[in-house]
């Protein structure tokens, strides 16, 4: 960052008075301007026992597969961004999201949430962000192409919860060294 967003005028990285890090401060208002991780929303939309997946369009990772996610928009609610999210991707609309799993992941300052959801009606499609679409059952996805470690996560434990017949939300921080397991 090099200028203010609040009057133009040049910031400089320092610790603001009562702060414990690092942050761009307006040479001349004085505006702090905070950093903060993003937040990516997403769905694991189901249909009939098959999850809905996407191959990407666009980097990073173009040409492998990934649930349904981006970046939340302000404005929104997490389950209204990942339902959005699906439908900018899949062309799928979504309903009964449940919060199904969350990834902090610091070294990237991202925050992942992944919905639990139901396909309406089965239907999807193809969005901008994607080449092409499809409904997988656990032997049919192409585990070698899934874009992401959080995906592939994601997907495993999803299916090994269809088996359990139970869905239980889980928490947990993804350090730098544990992507290349």
């Amino acid at each position: 960052m090099n200028f203010c967003t609040s009057c133009g005028n040049p910031v400089a990285l320092k610790i603001p008075e009562g702060d414990d890090r690092e942050r761009y401060v307006c040479t001349h208002c004085g505006m702090i301007h905070y950093t903060n991780p993003r937040v990516i929303v997403g769905c694991v939309p189901e249909y009939e026992g098959k999850v809905l997946l996407c191959k990407r369009a666009i980097e990073p990772r173009k040409n492998f597969w990934t649930l349904p996610a981006g970046f939340m928009e302000n404005g929104e609610t997490t389950p209204e961004g990942a339902a959005r999210e699906t439908w900018e991707e899949a062309k799928a609309r979504v309903s009964n999201l449940q919060l199904y799993r969350l990834f902090d992941v610091p070294y990237i300052s991202q925050v992942y949430m992944f919905y639990r959801c139901s396909v309406d009606n089965g239907e999807f499609g193809v969005g901008p962000e994607s080449l092409e679409t499809d409904l997988y059952a656990e032997d049919q996805i192409p585990w070698g192409e899934i874009a992401f470690p959080v995906v592939k996560e994601t997907l495993r434990e999803y299916f090994r919860d269809v088996e359990a017949g139970h869905f239980p939300v889980r928490v947990s921080s993804v350090q730098r060294d544990s992507w290349r397991k």
